[in-house]
């Protein structure tokens, strides 16, 4: 049984950052409850790992700082609401160490990357079949923002094994 919570436990963080990066592409948005559940998992996670009370509460601050600096770029129309919430969701899981900072580098790459990518795509004629999926015009719409919970859900992924949670797989596979 515990195997099987512990490899639950270690998909629940690629499964969500997949989810976040789908959704944002194809409704630009991210549902408030995946952020949740992946900030309701956490706790577990780190029983699982056997992470001490104090780093413990250290990777909630760095949620909460995550948050905080989301919802600031949030009011001045900087990032979306979704994007915040996801980037603290992600913060409890990686604390302050090395990897909160990797995640930061390798987000901002991938988002300066998706954001050219986009501005490319947005410059281009659509062709007719393309005309018939919402998604499509959304994200070549203009005046539309960059999904960049993509960025942030690719960042976290590229630091995710190095994570002491993802040793839960160890033996499980």
């Amino acid at each position: 049984m515990t195997a099987v919570l512990d490899l639950a436990i270690y998909l629940a963080f690629p499964a969500a950052m997949a989810l976040a990066a789908v959704s944002d592409l194809t409704t630009m948005t991210i549902p408030n409850r995946l952020s949740g559940a992946l900030a309701l998992v956490f706790p577990f996670a780190a029983l699982a790992i056997g992470m001490p009370l104090g780093l413990f509460g250290m990777h909630l601050l760095a949620g909460f700082l995550l948050l905080a600096l989301g919802i600031l770029l949030f009011s001045r129309g900087w990032i979306g609401g979704g994007d915040a919430k996801l980037a603290a969701a992600i913060g409890l899981w990686f604390g302050f160490g090395p990897a909160m900072l990797d995640f930061l580098v390798y987000a901002g790459l991938f988002g300066g990357a998706l954001t050219l990518g986009i501005m490319m795509f947005r410059a281009w004629m659509l062709p007719a079949f393309a005309l018939r999926h919402g998604w499509v015009m959304r994200l070549h719409d203009k005046s539309v923002g960059v999904p960049y919970g993509i960025a942030l859900a690719a960042g976290a992924m590229m630091v995710y094994p190095a994570t002491p949670f993802a040793a839960l797989s160890a033996g499980l596979m």
